[in-house]
């Protein structure tokens, strides 16, 4: 893909290597758009976290390496002032009010803009990108931290001087739904006011309104206690030093008492609790559910202290809100961010949060995000950027629970609240005991109001997994007067032990036929037993946990990163939400992330000038695998607490490393950084997206532990060599690089190949997950061409020796003309419905005047409008989308003038069905893997309007052909 002259031109024309569906527009009539939406814009010059001088009279505040960015100082006020200052410029020049700064890990601000205002904002110099606000979601041994290895007398705790010591000295920031102050997991001494000493460096204080605390790093944390609704500022102690909130994005579109949301700190769900107690939690903390004990709980790091950062409501956040969260975190000198948050699909590199997190990290940082719960299907991740550790979710040490049928049969599950044999009672299936009105479906889901108290009373009911939450289904039980119930999965899925309301057994498929089956039969019953085995083996991915890989990296970079415990985790929550518990199981990526956080918090206890780069790397290649391995699932392996504090070397990368690899992403950062081959950039795993013949890697490693290190590399099906395949460090400290060459041979497969890569020294293991993929074929995904009969040749490199070519199109759609005025600042909007197999879709725009125009196009998403591209004088006025998602694309056309203007529109949409004169030549023939040979398209009665066409690979990746 050329590289482009605008950053958002480069994602628009991003999308044009991935492909999917269409067939013959269906054009609306122009129509207004909706009512001006909130935008992020992103400037070019540097935030705070990284700016390293320039301006006159305003030296560096970049911190340096180890250490955190000083927002108080005089250069960094200064600084702050003249982004601020220049954010209402930009503003302004569009009639626009900048209603929120960023200006620590972004430098950029928040506007309520037309259409209009935004195209013109998308065309100024200085403005990196305008990105339209959007929702994100919080991802939601028996005992997580016994399964870890942290707690015993040769657990991880005790090595580092005890629990009390555990992370001591480190800020843990959690961007979430906020906290439940009064949950023992967050208790602590009070905030006094004298200053600590030598004998309690790490002890913070209250200045003022302010929470001033000491690090281990040698730098301050300054946080605050913000009032609201129900939250008062001794509700802070020496474990909860700060919390605040944001919500202007979210609280200007909904009323949060109607969703049982407090203004403050507060947390009304339970999701930010949950996470804040398992990252950093107090130990030793007595827990139980439902009046059931489970014994005691601990965060991952109790001895660190815990920041709050409600950006979330009733589990969910916008950008704006979300953003002004990490801005402060890491101005307030947090050292971990725990983000248990994702979008509705995998976020674009130049996301504001990705952005606002690269920085972060620049900034020294460790940011543990989860990778999502859209798993078990491929390249479902979001939170895939390299400056983030990216978290999958596995299972630990079930709650077992067994069901004992009437006639001796026995069907094993999981269970929290069944101790106990339990029964026998009749036994029911859901649509048995329906109400009148319920229809089968909600009944099988016992879903609130479904079944009939005089069908239900006194019996054990099986309700089936699935739309209805699972805790709820038991909640139905009850309220019909069932005794007890049993959760079958309607397909293979993992089975957990839920906070039920009744007695409950979760049992899985096929076992859930054997049920049915005899549940059909006159005087079924049910017991319900305690089990101590029959239990799946652990950790396994969870089935929920998303996977890649990544499209947004071009599967040029492993993601997930690591995988943590995720499944049935028991931590603190917030009672108003959680039926009026103080403590529940939840599951989720979400539950994985914060231990991941809390284990870089250990981490940076005992080395807190660290890099966040280093931490993930120490991390991933002391992992292990789990039970079921698949790299796209579990990343580098389970982490293993126990061996990431002894890595013996580390694979580092700087603000500059991630800066050269968006370059290399075919995105300009306006920072003049030279691009880096995307497989390059120095990270603890290898990944090649797109291999054809042969690549070669480089990395470079750190010691940490000196000695003479050996390669070993296992790649099936591939010649591999390493180079040099010994290291030798001297000193701690020493970095070296290497080289990995991977070539194709006559065994390579066809599909995505694991393998590793690990370097030994002694009992030392350095392992890093490797995953290559060969291509089919390389080729442009744009060409163009000219001329009503005409062709245009280009090379294809195949990667397979048997290589036909389809062609489709051309389509050359009519012009639709238009007129748009100055008064309709929401523009005009031309719908196009794109079905299932379309190969490529192109918007036209063209100017009627002299008066600018220029558009916008969204998709109709599941969870409304989604960006796709710009169409304006940066993007020769159209944009071209391959393999477009089945959905509806709007194309949003305003004036920059100011006078009524001119335009015309076309809109060419190339599917299975798009029957034309274009030709591919050869169509098919011998062909060498690896060896180039040309491919003509030619066409023949064009017209004079724009055509879009596509050639089709046998991998159903192609290349579109724009006829001009």
């Amino acid at each position: 893909m050329s590289r482009t002259p605008r950053a958002h031109r480069a994602l628009a024309l991003a999308a044009a290597l991935a492909v999917t569906a269409a067939a013959t527009p269906a054009i609306a009539e122009p129509a207004p758009a909706g009512d001006p939406s909130t935008y992020i814009v992103t400037l070019a010059e540097r935030p705070l976290a990284t700016y390293d001088g320039g301006v006159a009279g305003i030296a560096a505040t970049k911190p340096g390496k180890g250490r955190k960015v000083d927002t108080t100082s005089p250069d960094a006020k200064r600084y702050r002032e003249r982004l601020t200052s220049r954010h209402d410029q930009v503003a302004a020049s569009v009639g626009a009010t900048a209603s929120g700064h960023y200006s620590v890990v972004s430098n950029g601000f928040t506007a309520e803009l037309t259409p209009a205002q935004a195209v013109r904002l998308h065309t100024t110099a200085g403005v990196v990108s305008v990105v339209p606000d959007r929702l994100h979601k919080a991802l939601d041994d028996r005992n997580s931290s016994d399964f870890l290895g942290l707690s015993g007398e040769g657990g991880l705790w005790s090595a580092l001087g005890g629990t009390a010591e555990a992370g001591k000295g480190i800020v843990v920031g959690v961007i979430d739904t906020g906290i439940w102050p009064e949950n023992p997991s967050f208790a602590g001494p009070e905030l006094g006011d004298e200053p600590p000493t030598q004998a309690d460096p790490y002890r913070p204080y209250r200045s003022g309104t302010t929470t001033v605390m000491r690090k281990a790093d040698g730098s301050t944390f300054t946080g605050t206690c913000q009032t609201g609704q129900e939250f008062t500022a001794d509700l802070c102690n020496q474990k909860l030093v700060s919390a605040r909130y944001f919500g202007k994005g979210w609280l200007a579109g909904n009323d949060p008492a109607a969703l049982g949301e407090y203004v403050s700190p507060r947390d009304g769900g339970g999701h930010g609790s949950h996470t804040a107690g398992t990252a950093a939690g107090n130990h030793g903390v007595a827990a139980s559910v439902n009046g059931i004990g489970h014994g005691t709980i601990s965060g991952v790091a109790p001895g660190a202290a815990i920041a709050v950062y409600k950006a979330l409501w009733n589990d969910q956040g916008t950008t704006t809100d979300i953003l002004a969260a990490i801005d402060q975190a890491v101005a307030d000198g947090v050292d971990v961010i725990n983000y248990s948050v994702g979008g509705q699909s995998e976020s674009p590199v130049l996301d504001p949060i990705n952005i606002a997190f690269l920085h972060a990290a620049a900034a020294g940082v460790f940011v543990a995000a989860a990778g999502g719960n859209s798993g078990p299907s491929a390249s479902t991740l979001d939170n895939t950027m390299p400056w983030v550790t990216t978290v999958a979710a596995t299972t630990i040490a079930p709650y077992l629970g067994d069901v004992r049928l009437g006639d001796g049969t026995l069907l094993h599950g999981a269970s929290s609240t069944v101790t106990a044999p339990y029964g026998p009672h009749p036994l029911a299936v859901a649509t048995s005991v329906k109400a009148g009105a319920a229809t089968d479906d909600d009944a099988s889901q016992c879903a609130a109001g479904s079944l009939d108290p005089a069908k239900a009373a006194g019996k054990i009911i099986y309700c089936v997994r699935g739309v209805t939450p699972r805790v709820d289904k038991s909640a139905e039980v009850k309220r019909a007067g069932g005794v007890g119930m049993i959760l079958g999965n309607p397909s293979d899925q993992d089975t957990l032990g839920d906070a039920h309301t009744v007695p409950s057994v979760h049992i899985n498929h096929p076992d859930t036929g054997t049920l049915t089956a005899y549940a059909a039969t006159q005087g079924a019953t049910a017991t319900l037993l305690p089990a101590t085995s029959g239990g799946p083996s652990y950790p396994q991915v969870a089935a929920f946990s998303s996977r890649g890989p990544s499209t947004t990296n071009q599967a040029d970079l492993l993601k997930p990163d690591i995988s943590a415990p995720g499944v049935a985790i028991l931590a603190a929550v917030s009672p108003p939400g959680n039926q009026g518990k103080d403590f529940d199981f939840y599951s989720g990526t979400s539950m994985a992330t914060p231990h991941i956080a809390g284990l870089a918090a250990l981490y940076l206890g005992e080395h807190p000038t660290m890099s966040p780069s280093s931490i993930k790397s120490a991390m991933m290649t002391t992992a292990y695998d789990t039970k079921t391995p698949d790299l796209h699932a579990q990343g580098a392996g389970h982490v293993d607490p126990a061996r990431m504090l002894r890595p013996g070397l580390v694979y580092d990368a700087t603000y500059a490393d991630w800066l050269g690899y968006v370059e290399g992403l075919g995105i300009d950062t306006q920072t003049g950084v030279a691009p880096i081959a995307t497989s390059n950039l120095n990270y603890p795993s290898i990944a090649v997206g797109r291999l054809f013949g042969t690549r070669t890697i480089t990395r470079r490693v750190t010691a940490l532990t000196p000695g003479v290190y050996h390669a070993t590399l296992d790649l099936p099906g591939f010649k591999t060599k390493v180079t040099p395949s010994t290291l030798v460090f001297k000193t701690a400290g020493e970095t070296k690089e290497f080289a990995v060459r991977i070539e194709m041979t006559a065994k390579t497969g066809s599909t995505t190949t694991p393998g590793t890569l690990t370097w030994t020294s002694g009992d030392t293991t350095v392992r890093s997950p490797l995953v290559v993929t060969p291509l089919s074929a390389q080729a442009p995904a744009e060409v163009n061409g000219t001329g009503t009969d005409g062709s245009v040749t280009f090379d294809v490199v195949p990667g397979v020796d048997k290589f036909p070519l389809a062609a489709y199109g051309p389509v050359s759609a009519d012009h639709v003309p238009g007129t748009v005025s100055p008064s309709e600042i929401w523009g005009k909007e031309i719908a196009v419905q794109v079905p299932e197999d379309a190969k490529a879709l192109a918007f036209h725009l063209t100017p009627g005047s002299d008066q600018e125009v220029g558009a916008l196009v969204f998709s109709e998403g599941e969870h409304g409008r989604e960006f796709e591209a710009w169409v304006t004088r940066w993007e020769d006025f159209r944009t071209v989308l391959a393999r477009p998602k089945a959905r509806t694309y709007i194309m949003v056309v305003v004036t920059l003038g100011n006078t009524d203007t001119p335009y015309s529109t076309q809109v060419n949409l190339v599917t299975a069905q798009s029957v034309g004169t274009l030709r591919a030549e050869p169509r098919k023939g011998k062909v060498t893997p690896g060896v180039a040979f040309p491919v003509t398209a030619t066409w023949t009665g064009a017209g004079e309007r724009r055509g879009t066409g596509y050639i089709e690979y046998p991998n159903g990746t192609g290349t579109v052909v724009t006829i001009n």
